[in-house]
């Protein structure tokens, strides 16, 4: 399907002017995912003209460099041929020189040069960078004045290593900038089919009856990637699945999934909500967590035809360690939400490397009907696919055509976003970025609601660090260790995938 035209002359009416600091401006998620994120939004006429993008780095870089930079990394990807749209967003483009941390104050002089006269304009501090670098810079640039009452600041993940580390971050954080200024960003959030599962649930009358235990048997939440962690070993040890996925992307999922619908339309209503399901996740520890919890570590495989190696030979600067052996790449929890909608339904988040499919997605297994006369039935799945190929298909049971016996089969209705709207499906930084540029927090984490999630995740991590044992092993192209089958197969269940006709 072509690409529609841009509206380049064209800006939306609620486009917000802004000055957006991306400190890690050269770094790769900015070069991956934020400006193209940004230019997307501009070619489409949702940046407001006046807006400039600051890049801030080490590099030493003027701002033609740093454009020309832009150019060869990101222009070479995304319409090369559109030379008015490129022109517009390389005109947004400054570049200043800061060592955060380092001796010199040349670099925030010259960015106090840059943001004079736009104190009454919203400005956004992005920090693109490792979170041992949050409190610094907040430090530096208020140091620097250049935190005013419009400014806002965004927070990468992960937000620490435990619950302790969170805190420590959010109070030399919070130390500058209100709480209503920080937006912890998690792009999952971002994505179309998770606004999407909002307005499934709270805009169609006929799902939120059946929502609940009585008639919701399971859930399933994935994120599989088939790549591993060349070059990344050195954050993965220190990191591992649990931390990098479980802890912010999947649990924002489940909260999704088992929130109440919200009291309120205004911006702290869904995450108010979201909090209370934090605090209602049934405790993991001890012995529980032996049992509901499972690590794997990815050996030597094949994936597509082609050899790949296992983590520990994964090509990386420095060899690995002792805390290569113990890091999990795959792991599944088993998660329970004590409260009256949910009380008895499992919830089961899997995430995973070198997996043999790159998915991830919602399933909402529903209950088999009560009496069963038709031989063969099976129950009906809500899916909600995140990625590739966004979208959301309810699995039903029909009649296979043809004369004799009623034979049925399930059958999907599906909706392809890309498909039925006939557009481009924006990515997740896209709306994020121009969520924090309009100031409205409603996809953003919350202080509190970081620390509910680190408070439900750090006894499982003590479990394992105090047992010692490393993770099982599976083969890579394979979809984790037979415990993670296990896992569900205990009460009669399967993981989505291999229930598939």
């Amino acid at each position: 399907m072509p690409e529609p035209e841009p509206p380049a002359a064209r800006h939306s009416l609620d486009a917000h002017h802004a000055d957006l600091v991306v400190f890690g401006g050269t770094g790769d998620l900015a070069l991956r995912k934020l400006l193209p994120a940004l230019f997307h939004s501009d070619r489409d006429g949702r940046l407001d003209p006046r807006t400039r993008i600051i890049a801030l780095s080490r590099g030493g870089l003027t701002d033609a460099d740093f454009r020309g930079k832009v150019e060869s990394d990101v222009r070479t990807r995304l319409y090369p041929e559109d030379t008015a749209s490129w022109d517009r967003f390389l005109g947004r483009l400054r570049h200043v020189s800061v060592d955060v941390g380092g001796a010199g104050q040349d670099g925030w002089r010259d960015l106090t040069r840059l943001l004079a006269g736009y104190e009454d304009v919203d400005r956004v501090f992005y920090l693109a960078s490792p979170p041992m670098t949050f409190g610094p810079f907040c430090r530096a640039a208020h140091e620097a004045g250049l935190v005013t009452p419009r400014s806002r600041v965004v927070l990468e993940k992960p937000l620490g290593r435990d619950l302790e580390g969170a805190r420590r971050i959010n109070e030399e954080v919070g130390a500058i900038f209100g709480e209503h200024q920080i937006f912890r960003i998690d792009h999952y959030l971002g994505k179309e089919t998770v606004q999407n599962l909002l307005v499934l649930r709270f805009a169609n009358a006929f799902l939120e009856p059946i929502w609940n235990s009585l008639w919701i048997d399971h859930v399933q939440i994935t994120a599989a990637e088939s790549v591993g962690t060349p070059g990344r070993r050195g954050y993965y040890d220190h990191a591992g699945a649990l931390r990098d996925m479980v802890q912010n992307h999947l649990l924002q999922l489940l909260c999704l999934v088992a929130m109440e619908p919200p009291a309120r339309g205004d911006r702290e209503a869904v995450r108010d909500e979201k909090v209370k399901v934090l605090q209602s996740l049934r405790p993991i520890e001890g012995t529980e967590a032996r049992r509901f919890t499972v690590r794997g570590q990815y050996t030597a495989g094949e994936l597509d035809g082609t050899a790949v190696p296992g983590y520990l030979d994964e090509p990386d600067k420095t060899p690995p360690t002792d805390a290569s052996r113990h890091v999990e790449t795959f792991t599944a929890v088993r998660a329970e939400v004590k409260n009256w909608r949910w009380a008895g339904v499992p919830f089961y988040l899997r995430t995973g490397k070198r997996m043999p499919f790159h998915r991830s997605e919602i399933v909402v297994q529903f209950k088999e009907v009560p009496h069963q006369i038709f031989p063969g039935g099976g129950p009906n799945r809500l899916v909600l696919r995140l990625q590739p190929s966004e979208g959301i298909t309810l699995h039903i049971m029909a009649k296979e055509p043809g004369a004799g016996e009623v034979t049925p089969r399930p059958v999907p209705l599906a909706l392809s976003f890309a498909d039925t709207f006939r557009t481009r499906v924006p990515e997740a930084y896209e709306r994020l970025l121009m969520d924090v540029l309009a100031g409205n927090p409603t996809l953003f984490m919350r202080r509190d609601e970081v620390e509910a999630a680190w408070r439900w995740i750090d006894p499982i991590i003590a479990t394992w660090e105090a047992d010692g044992t490393v993770p099982d092993p599976y083969a890579a192209g394979t979809a984790g260790p037979a415990a993670a089958r296990e896992l569900l197969g205990r009460s009669g269940r399967a993981w989505h995938e291999e229930t598939l006709p």
